[in-house]
């Protein structure tokens, strides 16, 4: 079998204070962009509304095109190229006219700008407000419900120590994912979601992998005399580490080439799932391992000042 390392001896578990800066900086970037521009840019899925993608028969600057829609008071819409400089997609708020009605003014009063000339309709899309609401609490309760399911499987095949970790490793991505998202001034929408989803069941299958190591070793006796848990964590770490980066690569390559090639509608997307896979291999290698030797640290710590309260007692 191929391996890419050969017996790796990485000390991943020492340098975690490094790993958690860098986590800790991405985020706060993310959260500090966030904001700034006043939380996520969320799509037509969850803010609702009404998106027109249209096409040109030449490039046209984006000024004329809201001049056009200032026409008919729909000036702060959205307005954003799509693939190149003659194809645009305009989301135009939620109004109390119908989706026809707003869809109709709004390709009036681009036809009627002289610079602009008639433009090709691609697509049309409507969502209500309340349907977009409905969305969110649903995209909520769907990565919580997720989570949990995680936690509870991991506590159970393990320990429940290991499903906090898995859980916090997890919350690692998604937050780093979102943060990226928000540094590139990406939208939030239904394929997004789909994308986190994915990436929440993607990370915390190779931390899986080494906690299952972890528990191998214990059981063939693999641990040495005076050997600590952190080394412990870190072989487990290191022996799965080929496994780890190769799939990583796997994915890397098929998420960057949808990306690359992908198109428009697809590049949000792909974009989430390639960050999503860098930072799950890094939460997997750094974060969840890391994070259980320091909480088997503070809990040794805590019993110990315990017992010794308990005997001066």
């Amino acid at each position: 079998m191929f391996e890419l390392f050969r017996n790796p001896n990485f000390d991943f578990i020492g340098r975690r204070r490094w790993a958690y800066i860098i986590s800790v900086l991405f985020i706060l970037a993310g959260f500090g962009s966030m904001v700034a521009k006043g939380g996520l840019r969320y799509g037509i899925d969850f803010s609702g509304g009404t998106l027109i993608q249209v096409r040109f028969e030449k490039a046209v600057p984006v000024d004329r095109i809201r001049r056009a829609l200032e026409t008919v008071r729909m000036g702060e819409s959205v307005i954003q190229e799509f693939g190149d400089t003659r194809e645009y997609l305009l989301r135009l708020p939620a109004t109390e006219a119908g989706s026809e009605e707003v869809t109709k003014q709004a390709l009036a009063a681009l036809a009627k700008e002289p610079e602009l000339g008639p433009p090709e309709v691609r697509r049309v899309e409507y969502v209500g407000p309340q349907v977009g609401r409905d969305l969110q609490i649903q995209a909520i309760y769907a990565a919580l419900w997720s989570v949990a399911g995680i936690l509870a499987y991991v506590a159970i095949r393990f320990d429940m120590l290991g499903g906090m970790a898995s859980v916090a490793a997890i919350v690692h991505d998604v937050l780093i994912c979102l943060s990226a998202m928000s540094l590139t001034n990406r939208e939030m929408s239904l394929p997004i979601l789909a994308a986190l989803l994915t990436i929440i069941g993607y990370s915390v299958n190779d931390t899986i992998v080494a906690y299952d190591r972890v528990r191998e070793n214990r059981t063939k006796g693999a641990r040495r005399k005076g050997e600590s848990f952190a080394t412990q964590i870190n072989n487990a770490i290191n022996q799965t580490l080929s496994r780890t980066v190769l799939t990583a690569l796997t994915v890397f390559f098929t998420t960057a080439v949808l990306y690359l090639f992908g198109g428009k509608v697809l590049e949000d997307m792909a974009f989430v799932l390639t960050i999503g896979v860098v930072t799950g291999t890094f939460s997997t290698v750094y974060i969840a391992g890391s994070l259980i030797v320091d909480w088997q640290g503070w809990r040794e710590r805590w019993m110990a000042r315990r017992k010794k309260a308990v005997a001066k007692a």
